[in-house]
């Protein structure tokens, strides 16, 4: 891919949003500002382990909403907003939690089990998308992604990917549900 600034690459993302060169400007940003954003979570919040966590909500939220990007400011300038506003989310819902413990709170035992919950989460999210890549075709993938992960509209999703049978996105949903619930009833059976 030739050296494009990261506007040029939003202005190519916008000819066509559901190529396969789409994708490479996705990870090209991607690449770009990661580390740079985790540093900027990290930077924000005191918290190095919530950092990266941090950080992909900030490029799920640009990603989804990459079409509403107006070239009146840098994209760097409108990413970073996004991650204050998401590391300021999070203190918010940090402090209220604090503020609402009850008498004999230990807070070193929630941290504890906030960290486990975080590793369960992990250990889900990897486990769902391990299924996900065995048993759904790529469009069953990208479509449970943009629905459930994006939370795009089944209509949206419908004309953004271009598919052309007569339900659209929701044939795909209904068809990943019930390929992972068998999928998921395996995996319980051997754990």
């Amino acid at each position: 891919m030739e050296v494009l600034s990261d506007e040029e690459l939003i202005a190519r993302y916008r000819l066509a949003p559901t190529s396969e060169h789409s994708r490479q400007v996705i990870d090209e940003l991607f690449r770009r500002h990661r580390s740079r954003v985790i540093a900027w979570c990290h930077r924000l919040t005191g918290n190095r382990d919530l950092a990266p966590d941090l950080a992909q909500d900030v490029f799920i939220k640009a990603y989804s909403s990459l079409h509403t990007f107006r070239r009146d400011s840098r994209f760097t300038t409108w990413l970073y907003v996004i991650a204050r506003n998401r590391c300021h989310d999070e203190a918010r819902a940090r402090s209220a939690a604090r503020r609402e413990a009850p008498d004999g709170f230990d807070p070193v035992a929630a941290e504890l089990n906030a960290a486990l919950a975080s590793l369960d989460a992990r250990d889900a999210r990897t486990t769902v998308q391990r299924l996900m890549k065995e048993v759904l075709n790529e469009t069953e993938q990208r479509v449970m992604t943009l629905h459930y992960g994006l939370e795009m509209e089944l209509d949206a999703i419908t004309a953004s990917l271009g598919l052309t049978n007569a339900s659209g996105a929701k044939a795909f949903i209904v068809s990943a549900k019930r390929k992972l619930n068998v999928a998921v009833q395996r995996w319980k059976t051997k754990s």
